[in-house]
């Protein structure tokens, strides 16, 4: 099974800047245990939609890192809504309460969550830092979102 990694960025995609949160996103899969498929567009709606409906073929989960903030290109919640069946509100609003409580730039966050077929779709920061708390934040409830959307059966432990 794979999990794939998006960095949406024009530097990163043409070259100029090394790909920094997207390395630490695949370091923390796989220590995971996932097995991780990368990917880099630029800030461009049509190719972010692309990438992620491509990558859900076939990924269970499809971190995007970048273009979540409010420079007039940063449009990968705009393009991930494009491709979503279903939003995931509480990914995202977890993951912003997250941030908030450490930097005020939290605020700036846009990003969405939600399923495209069977795969989980997360926007990340670009930033590591924001990468790293954002996967803690989505680790714990991973393993039980994949196996909901797989239909597989699931047990949890009642609060």
């Amino acid at each position: 099974m794979i999990a794939a990694v998006l960095t949406v960025s024009d530097r990163v995609s043409r070259g100029d800047a090394d790909d920094a949160s997207g390395d630490l996103l695949e370091e923390l899969l796989r220590a995971d245990g996932h097995d991780v498929e990368r990917r880099v567009v630029p800030d461009e709606a049509d190719e972010i939609a692309t990438a992620i409906e491509e990558l859900a073929a076939t990924a269970y989960l499809v971190l995007t890192t970048g273009g979540t903030g409010l420079a007039p290109r940063d449009v990968t919640p705009e393009a991930t809504r494009t491709v979503l069946q279903r939003e995931a509100p509480g990914i995202a609003e977890a993951l912003r309460a997250d941030s908030i409580a450490k930097t005020p730039h939290g605020l700036l966050s846009r990003g969405v969550a939600g399923v495209v077929g069977r795969s989980l779709v997360v926007n990340l920061p670009g930033s590591t830092g924001g990468c790293r708390d954002g996967y803690a934040v989505l680790r714990p409830a991973l393993g039980h979102a994949i196996s909901l959307l797989a239909d597989q059966a699931t047990s949890h432990r009642q609060t």
